[in-house]
């Protein structure tokens, strides 16, 4: 990339970094210090012609998330249930083919002037959360 003057990495950290969640500080942490990674690569690759971005993915449907040992119809059960609990925008899990979508495209010659930047891939989870109201008023 440096003898091209030209290139693109992208990096994977997780919306983790910006979403933290209990006992999870380790995790938070080390996707956290992914994006000042980017950020700081982004400045020292930029004026050779290389981008350097990052992708934010949320909970994906992968062996990361999924138990082993759980069968196909209790997984998707779960799964169900799962979205609208934790995933206030499109309540569902992400499929591995819409991450590797988002890097496609932060890939191509779509985001030329697309530097240190960190892009969520999460449903909406870092969006924000619906407020509920106790008792149901």
């Amino acid at each position: 990339m440096l003898k091209a003057c030209r290139g693109i990495v992208i990096c994977t950290s997780s919306s983790a970094a910006e979403q933290a969640r209990p006992n999870g500080g380790a995790y938070t942490a080390s996707k956290r210090a992914v994006q000042g990674i980017v950020k700081s690569a982004a400045l020292a690759y930029g004026p050779k012609g290389i981008r350097v971005n990052a992708v934010l993915p949320g909970t994906t449907d992968t062996a990361f998330v999924r138990p082993p040992g759980i069968p196909d119809a209790d997984w998707a059960q779960y799964k169900k249930a799962f979205g609208p609990l934790n995933i206030d925008g499109l309540e569902r899990m992400a499929e591995p083919d819409e991450i590797a979508r988002a890097v496609l495209a932060l890939a191509s010659d779509d985001f030329p002037y697309m530097t240190g930047a960190s892009v969520a891939v999460d449903g909406g989870s870092t969006a924000g959360r619906k407020m509920i109201r106790p008792g149901g008023a």
